[in-house]
């Protein structure tokens, strides 16, 4: 029997007046916003809806701006009776994938996303790295490079997003350098991103260390759906594991081709993005071209259901 998986979006996928019409139109929505509201010290709703952009994309209002928008389309979704049979979410989005499942509730997720964001900005305040996208290297192409390069400096590999796009995470002057070493090698493309920080990668161990005493105590039950990890591609429904696995996500590279091939090994025909942007719809199509996917981000989508 065929699957439809629901995939719920990371950091980049944000734009300023995300959510505006889901908060103006849908009770329940609006109720999600307003509880979030009171978390922080800075106008959630007022950023989403009205920006400006460079404060949205500010990792501590982005990585909760984006959770609260997925998860609000998502409840929109479950009382329509539109659920999944498997879920996934890139990086941040593993914690909407939580929520979907039943591991968390909203407020536990919320949480949880405060305290992973808070730190996550803090460690790229503290220490200097970028991260940066490589074009037409495969993944064990880029590896082997890295391995032989002699670069000194923290730089590893941090997003496997697709077989021709991956990106590497790390000090400014070692992503740099190997930027250069793979064009040298190969690669088409090495664009350096605009991103505040050295994601998924072990600049990120401070934001790591904290994280895991909030998970440490959080109360994970068992989720409905398997939930598809960032740092293995596989799929579980252990609630230990699950920690476990979001522990090691912060310094360790998100394996979306994995993600996703082994879902369409598992039976997966539909995939349905959950949230603002269409990143993922994107990545879904360059991993297997034919591939069934739509995006649910608006009121107008959501009408449709």
């Amino acid at each position: 029997m065929s699957k439809t998986a629901f995939l719920f979006p990371g950091q980049a996928s944000q734009y300023v007046g995300m959510g505006n019409d889901i908060y103006n139109k849908i009770k329940n929505c609006k109720e999600l916003y307003d509880i979030a509201e009171g978390m922080f010290d800075f106008s959630l709703k007022n950023i989403s809806f009205n920006g400006p952009l460079a404060d949205l994309t500010q990792t501590k209002v982005t990585q909760p701006a984006i959770f609260v928008n997925s998860v609000a389309i998502f409840k929109e979704l479950e009382k329509k009776g539109f659920t999944p049979d498997v879920v996934a979410g890139h990086s941040l989005g593993e914690y909407s994938a939580l929520v979907s499942a039943g591991v968390l509730s909203f407020e536990e997720g919320l949480e949880l996303v405060k305290v992973r964001s808070e730190h996550m900005q803090a460690a790229t305040e503290d220490s200097e790295g970028t991260m940066a996208a490589i074009i037409g290297l495969g993944y064990d192409e880029i590896l082997a490079v890295m391995q032989n390069s002699g670069i000194s400096g923290v730089c590893q590999i941090a997003n496997y997003n697709s077989t021709q796009q991956i990106v590497i995470s790390g000090s400014v002057v070692a992503v740099q350098n190997m930027m250069m070493e793979l064009k040298n090698s190969g690669a088409k493309r090495a664009i350096e991103l605009p991103v505040g920080g050295a994601f998924h990668s072990p600049l990120m161990e401070s934001a790591r260390l904290k994280l895991q005493e909030a998970l440490k105590v959080a109360n994970f039950q068992a989720p409905k759906y398997p939930i598809y990890s960032n740092v293995t591609g596989t799929a579980t429904s252990d609630p230990e594991e699950i920690k476990s696995r979001l522990i090691d996500q912060l310094t360790d590279p998100v394996l979306w081709v994995d993600t996703i091939e082994n879902m369409l090994k598992d039976g997966v025909e539909k995939f349905i993005e959950v949230g603002p942007g269409k990143v993922l719809q994107g990545l879904v199509k360059r991993i297997k071209r034919d591939a069934e996917s739509e995006g649910i981000s608006t009121f107008e989508d959501l009408e449709s259901k």
